[in-house]
């Protein structure tokens, strides 16, 4: 059973386990518990598992009643996840919603659970070096099976293009974090490749761009401009602007990636595929202590206007430094290894906690005697 409390706008992070968990039901038997009404609707018409409605601890209660839930799954580290820890019979999962070097990653939460879900060396390192008294046989690396998905796409021409992903983040709402590069690298970049006629952009921005500055909303008008105006000129180009739908289709359809300081950067390291990290242009940014930081070289604002032979450059001669990354980060990245390794590390914990359940039975029942 996966146990979601939190309200519709932060579904993000349940849906995208959605094709794990359909995989998982054909091994096991899968259930969502939603303990928000207005979650649930969203869940009965989007879920490919079977949705229970429990709005409070009763209800959740009277479920595990029902039903031999023999692990308990969670994608986020909600304080209202830890009702269900009162729980003894399942196995409590931490299975999170993505992979970063955030202090979230690595809180002190961690240890409420009988196992840990993680996506690889880094995670385990990460944790390690912060949390005191941690029990390190609860971590498992399960690489991010969310790479492994074929996400419905848009229709696209194949062809030889090279095809960029410019998935910048926003402004953010101050100094310190404002890693965004549409303003000083967009422009710029898109320019430099809708010239070559051999590169094609999906520009994908965050949903907050330019509510703070207006120049970068109006860096993003231009981006998106230049990409329409290059369309117009060369009916093959088929440049994208992708500000509408789910995040997980472009990491298939795209060869190399122009990448911010954020989430989806992980998400695309997970793929292997070239990767080309911004340096912010804001002084005061404070850069995290990340090895997608401190490992690989970043790519200027500087460096913009030449974007076309950067990227190529990227395809053509792949980093070393990029690949161990990958591999400390996410593991074996082969098709469909990280599913495969998800799948199994759940079989393992509920065949380890039937067995625990019988022998805590069969010792309770001995000592009746």
């Amino acid at each position: 059973a996966v146990y979601f409390t939190d309200a519709k706008e932060n579904l993000y992070q349940l849906d995208q386990w959605f094709e794990p968990l359909r995989r998982l039901h054909e091994r096991h038997r899968v259930a969502v518990l939603s303990r928000n009404w207005e979650t649930t609707r969203a869940l009965l018409d989007t879920c490919p598992v079977p949705v229970h409605h429990a709005p409070d601890i009763d209800g959740v209660e009277a479920f595990l009643g029902r039903h031999p839930v023999r692990a308990m799954l969670y994608v986020n580290q909600n304080q209202a996840n830890f009702s269900a820890m009162r729980f003894a019979d399942p196995a409590h999962v931490f299975i999170c919603h993505g992979e970063s070097d955030k202090d979230y990653m690595s809180s002190n939460q961690l240890k409420a659970y009988d196992r840990v879900f993680i996506a690889g060396t880094a995670a385990r390192e990460r944790i390690l070096r912060k949390l005191i008294g941690f029990d390190e046989s609860h971590l498992v690396e399960v690489g991010r099976p969310q790479v492994d998905v074929d996400f419905p796409a848009p229709t696209m021409p194949h062809d030889d293009r090279t095809v960029v992903l410019f998935a910048p983040t926003w402004e953010g709402d101050r100094a310190s974090m404002r890693y965004s590069s549409v303003e000083s690298h967009g422009p710029a970049l898109v320019r430099s490749l809708v010239a070559t006629g051999r590169h094609r952009v999906i520009y994908r921005p965050h949903p907050r761009t330019g509510i703070v500055l207006r120049t970068t909303r109006a860096a993003h008008d231009e981006v998106i401009r230049l990409l329409h105006e290059a369309n117009k000129a060369d009916a093959g180009a088929a440049h994208l602007v992708d500000t509408d739908g789910g995040f997980g289709w472009q990491l298939a359809a795209s060869d190399v990636a122009v990448m911010d300081i954020s989430a989806v950067a992980y998400d695309w390291l997970a793929t292997a595929k070239p990767l080309l990290v911004t340096q912010p242009a804001e002084p005061r940014a404070r850069l995290p202590e990340s090895a997608l930081v401190r490992e690989l070289d970043l790519f200027t604002a500087a460096d913009a206007g030449r974007a076309a032979s950067v990227v190529d450059a990227a395809v053509a001669h792949p980093d070393e430094a990029h690949s161990a990354l990958v591999r400390r980060y996410f593991g074996d990245t082969t098709p469909g290894a990280s599913m495969e390794r998800f799948l199994e590390a759940c079989d393992h914990v509920i065949r380890e906690r039937s067995a625990a359940l019988a022998e805590r039975t069969a010792r309770l029942g001995a000592g009746r005697e």
